[in-house]
């Protein structure tokens, strides 16, 4: 690498680094770990709003441990589908933490689904019961597939798979990829109530919305469920929300800072972040039964985690480009 150069990696990059479920699993339980024990640096995300339910927003972050420091520059557009766009686009970019210089820039489309997945499974890995086998999946777009992908490695007792989207065309695709790249019966059902209910594990996987209409009711999510919604409380009610014996989330920061910005209006008192858990600062699932639900709001964090890893493979295997500063 020469003075004064950048490596640009695109998403093809990104999906010819091809890391191991493992290492993206591992790398996020292990940014978890030090924050939970006071070893980042990551100040919530502030963000614009061009049109209405869309965001662009500013997440930096440090892990010294880790040596990744950085910032993605990331949206989200949920009316993009119109124009064949992904609902979620941006780039990240990776400093060196000694110095300050940009050591890499990078799509940050795959590699925000690969982090969101895996710390899906870091939670659940802490707070849904260990002999989980049936997976619920509301939203079968990016986030729907690498979540499977990465909670199927948390679970190896899964058997089932019931996916809902309200595009049927996503829905049947889905189920034929996912029956396809799994060992898991993966089937279609005609409506959330009827994916929910029984699950061992929900995850909800649609646009953010700032002014919801939930539809998802207590009554239909089990005694000793998990639940991790990625959409906030867009498709959870209220009563749902607060029937949770434990409410965690990913970081509370952020969680109090989006209330001020009108978002989680009807939620119960947070009983820990994901780092205080994976610390081992505050409990996990201590009962059979327990209600938990983690509200991810997804964290930079999880992207510099992550991104060092795809940053060091891509050099090893002559990945990318450079580029001159």
């Amino acid at each position: 690498m020469g003075v004064g150069e950048v490596m640009y990696l695109s998403r093809s990059n990104v999906e010819k680094i091809d890391l191991s479920t493992k290492d993206v699993v591992d790398a996020v339980e292990k940014a978890f770990l030090e924050k939970g024990c006071g070893c980042v640096e990551m100040p919530p995300k502030p963000g614009i709003h061009p049109i209405e339910n869309a965001f662009i927003h500013a997440m930096p972050a440090y892990i010294p441990k880790m040596h990744s420091a950085g910032m993605k520059w990331v949206s989200g557009f949920p009316d993009n589908f119109k124009i064949g766009m992904p609902y979620i686009t941006g780039l990240l970019i990776l400093n060196n933490p000694e110095t300050g210089v940009p050591i890499c820039i990078m799509d940050c489309t795959l590699l925000t689904a690969m982090r969101t997945g895996a710390a899906t499974a870091v939670a659940a890995k802490y707070l849904a019961r260990k002999d989980s086998q049936t997976l619920a999946i509301l939203g079968c777009g990016i986030q729907g597939r690498a979540n499977l992908k990465y909670l199927s490695y948390i679970f190896s007792n899964l058997e089932e798979v019931k996916a809902y989207d309200i595009k049927l065309e996503n829905l049947n695709n889905y189920v034929v990829k996912m029956k396809r790249k799994h060992d898991l019966s993966v089937v279609a059902a005609n409506s959330p109530r009827e994916a929910i209910k029984d699950s061992d594990v929900v995850v909800t996987a649609g646009p953010i919305l700032k002014h919801p209409s939930p539809v998802i009711e207590a009554s239909w999510f089990k005694d000793g469920g998990f639940a991790c919604p990625l959409d906030f409380d867009s498709y959870w009610k209220p009563e749902a929300i607060n029937s949770m014996d434990k409410f965690c989330t990913d970081d509370l920061d952020q969680l109090m800072y989006y209330k001020t910005t009108g978002y989680f209006s009807d939620i119960p008192e947070v009983y820990a972040d994901l780092g205080e858990i994976v610390a081992g600062k505050k409990a996990g699932r201590e009962d059979h039964e327990e209600r938990i639900m983690s509200m991810n709001l997804g964290l930079a964090i999880e992207d510099m985690a992550v991104a060092i890893k795809l940053y060091e493979e891509a050099k090893k295997k002559g990945i990318g480009i450079w580029l001159h500063l």
